[in-house]
């Protein structure tokens, strides 16, 4: 689970389905206590993921840390990994206000992300996202604004494609993976970690390519 452990910080690759903090989520369970446990010291998150998505997360080991890296969460670069029903262009900057906040009627906000596709594989494509802003919901709600929403999302996306991978390719949560996050340490220099992508999605990549034909020209 540890990806990265120092003096000032701890990053861990997060598994689908617990939540990053108790707070967030009504489970028992969260990321937060794991950590804490596995370190054997208070930890304090710096940022978070959905609930089902995994990949990298990072965690301060002291509160001035814990300002550090907020500060420059602004600067940091994340990238995810993500499975998409529908081909997404070959590269594409989705800049588009999305909600501050879940409830109706929320203000909306400035957001940006960069998408890449990777990889086409029947109606299904692997892309990756570089998101500039850090909005709620952020690369979901962007990649369903170009209508091409994420696998397995039961809020944004599409449930006969969910219900596809689950029943045909073992995919059972959201399809998408923060793969790699750098970003200015305390001490100096950078923090920079990579992070897999998760079994079950590399699983269900592999089933859907050999599932269906390739696409020689995905527009």
């Amino acid at each position: 689970m540890i990806l990265h452990r120092d003096a000032r910080c701890v990053v861990v690759d997060k598994p689908s389905g617990i939540a990053t903090h108790r707070g967030w989520d009504d489970s028992e369970d969260a990321l937060l206590q794991r950590v804490r446990d596995a370190v054997g010291m208070y930890v304090y998150p710096v940022h978070r993921l959905d609930r089902g998505a995994s990949g990298c997360v990072l965690f301060a080991l002291d509160k001035e840390a814990a300002a550090a890296f907020s500060g420059a969460w602004g600067e940091a670069e994340k990238v995810y990994l993500a499975i998409t029903r529908g081909h997404p262009p070959a590269h594409v900057v989705v800049d588009n206000p999305v909600p501050r906040a879940p409830e109706k009627g929320a203000e909306r906000v400035p957001a940006v992300t960069a998408l890449t596709r990777l990889e086409v594989f029947g109606r299904y494509a692997l892309i990756e996202a570089r998101p500039q802003t850090g909005r709620l919901h952020q690369i979901r709600r962007h990649c369903k604004h170009i209508a091409c929403p994420l696998i397995g999302d039961v809020r944004y996306g599409k449930g006969e494609h969910n219900r596809i991978f689950r029943e045909q390719h073992g995919l059972h949560r959201l399809a998408l993976h923060c793969a790699a996050l750098t970003v200015a340490h305390p001490d100096g220099g950078t923090l920079a970690v990579r992070c897999a992508l998760a079994a079950d999605l590399t699983a269900a990549v592999a089933s859907a390519k050999a599932a269906y034909p390739p696409v020689a020209d995905a527009g």
